[in-house]
């Protein structure tokens, strides 16, 4: 295959991967609702009758009745008619969060108090819709006892629990006929719980984390889901709009529902539990883990912070998603972790991070561009072949190649380091938009925010400046003009996109577009080094 039907090919398939991966996103966002701030008032998903006692629910089965040993599906149906507005029977303070308790023994409400996190109004951020799915809500296989379940409300052992460096532990029961319910729950001041279900007469039930936090409306292409982890470390991951049948997992350590920065997680690494994602009536996944008599697990509802998790256990980083990229892009935000740890700022630490890049790569960007400079000269030798040979494709070929190889020109060596970078920036693409330690996270002046859009728009302009720039210092094989003018613009519609798109995000591309500039020079500046001294050798 000849070097223009090459870069035309590959050129093409990069701009069609630019324009799906951006263009698509951006202009066709998913319909979202508006954040919420904590302060929000909630409109009920179900008019309830007199009292804070929902009726249940006869379109919303239990899940399905299993053996303690099985794997269990739960059925997959909307969630037992309860009230949105009820009042809580338990408030958590604690120094960065604060949970409501509502009358069924679920976390109702979760409102995150860093600053970093509040809404443009300046108030607490609300993580969960109150018409979904609540954490801690306990469903049975026995249909009987599963609609009494959603009658009874619980008793709390306390109304207001505060913490601030030690755990305390909040006690919920639920008195039902011929049975009784306890939850009790240990709760840390960093988010994480200790939780034990236990029904005095064994029955089997079933436990979830709850849909997944609604803490961001992005318009980009975010992964947002559920995610199941076996005992081997392989992860399942369904994302919303997705979930088309159940899932069943034996032995899940890790059980989490997650949104861009928060999740909320089951987790049990010593004996793995049996667990499944299942579809709710919009086909969003929606997770359980099962018991039976006593349940004892962990959880954890809060940002997916890195060092948070680690801190808890080293294996619960693997709940931080990243979507197709994960297997490329979680070892890089952990070599970006290790950087910021040394230099204390994000937006210093993606800068190092890029430069580390290109330094792995340079060997490989040193030959490609050395390859694409000598094709360039050799495209006035390869059009005289051609016009010689075009009624002989074999000969051409044949003459073709020996071109080559006399002048040390190899026509795929200008598309490798290209091919290689497509999956180093998708999955650097997905950390800069997925990592909470971004959210927030101030670089130089005005940039506040590495997980927001440059407020001026100063990061945008430079980076599409610098793609022009790069162009014309890089060789130009391509002889059809609509390939040379889709090119000629490609800066103007990249930097239109990247308008709104994370700084951090931009703050990586500019980079790399430098430091691109100043390898082509040097690699310029060899070949011309190269060209003279082959030269001599001739005149020799």
């Amino acid at each position: 295959m000849e070097q223009n039907d090459l870069n035309k090919r590959l050129m093409l398939a990069l701009v069609l991967s630019f324009v799906i991966l951006f263009g698509f996103s951006y202009l066709f966002p998913q319909a979202k609702p508006a954040p919420r701030d904590a302060n929000a008032t909630a409109t009920p998903a179900h008019q309830v009758a007199q009292g804070t006692a929902p009726a249940a629910s006869p379109a919303a089965p239990a899940p399905s009745a299993t053996a303690e040993s099985k794997a269990v599906t739960p059925t997959p149906t909307p969630h037992p008619a309860t009230p949105t507005h009820a009042t809580p029977i338990a408030t958590i303070h604690a120094p960065d969060f604060v949970w409501t308790i509502d009358p069924f023994g679920r976390i109702a409400s979760a409102q995150l108090l860093e600053k970093k996190y509040q809404t443009e109004a300046g108030k607490p951020l609300e993580l969960f819709d109150p018409k979904q799915v609540k954490p801690l809500e306990v469903r049975f296989s026995d249909a009987a006892l599963n609609a009494e379940a959603f009658q009874k409300p619980y008793t709390a052992s306390a109304s207001d629990v505060t913490l601030t460096d030690a755990p305390k532990t909040l006690t919920l029961t639920q008195v039902l006929s011929g049975n009784t319910v306890t939850k009790t729950l240990t709760i840390y001041p960093d988010g994480h719980y200790d939780l034990t279900v236990h029904t005095d007469t064994p029955a089997d039930f079933f436990v979830t984390p709850g849909h997944r936090p609604e803490a961001d409306h992005a318009r980009y292409m975010l992964v947002r889901g559920a995610m199941i982890r076996d005992s081997k470390g392989v992860s399942t991951t369904i994302e919303d709009g997705k979930a088309e049948q159940a899932v069943t997992i034996p032995d899940a350590t890790i059980v989490s529902a997650f949104d861009r920065y928060a999740a909320s997680l089951f987790y049990r690494f010593d004996a793995p539990l049996p667990a499944t994602l299942t579809p709710e009536a919009d086909q969003n996944p929606l997770p359980f883990v099962t018991g039976k008599g006593t349940l004892t697990l962990h959880g954890y509802l809060g940002p997916k912070e890195y060092r948070t998790l680690q801190k808890l256990n080293p294996q619960l980083t693997d709940a931080i998603e990243f979507g197709w990229f994960t297997f490329l892009s979680r070892p890089f935000f952990k070599v970006m972790v290790w950087i910021h740890d040394y230099v204390g700022n994000w937006g210093w630490a993606i800068v190092l991070f890029t430069l580390l890049v290109k330094l792995i790569l340079f060997p490989l960007s040193y030959k490609g561009m050395m390859s694409m400079n000598k094709m360039k000269e050799l495209a006035p030798k390869m059009k005289a072949l051609k016009e010689k040979y075009k009624g002989d494709p074999a000969k051409l070929n044949q003459q073709t190649m020996a071109l080559y190889k006399k002048h040390g020109a190899n026509p795929m060596g200008g598309c490798l380091p290209m091919l290689l970078q497509i999956p180093v920036f998708f999955a650097l693409y997905r950390v800069l938009l997925n990592a909470d330690e971004l959210h927030g996270a101030h670089w130089i002046g005005w940039i506040t925010n590495l997980a927001d859009k440059d407020p001026i728009y100063v990061l945008p302009v430079l980076m599409g400046a610098s793609m022009w720039l790069m162009q014309k210092l890089q060789p130009n094989t391509m002889t059809d003009p609509m390939q040379q003018k889709i090119f000629q613009w490609f800066p103007v519609i990249m930097t239109f996109f990247f308008l709104t798109f994370p700084a951090g995000l931009v703050l990586y591309w500019l980079t790399n577009n430098l430091l691109s500039i100043g390898q082509q020079l040097i690699i310029n500046r060899a070949y011309a080094n190269h060209k003279a001294k082959t030269k001599a050798d001739d005149a020799a």
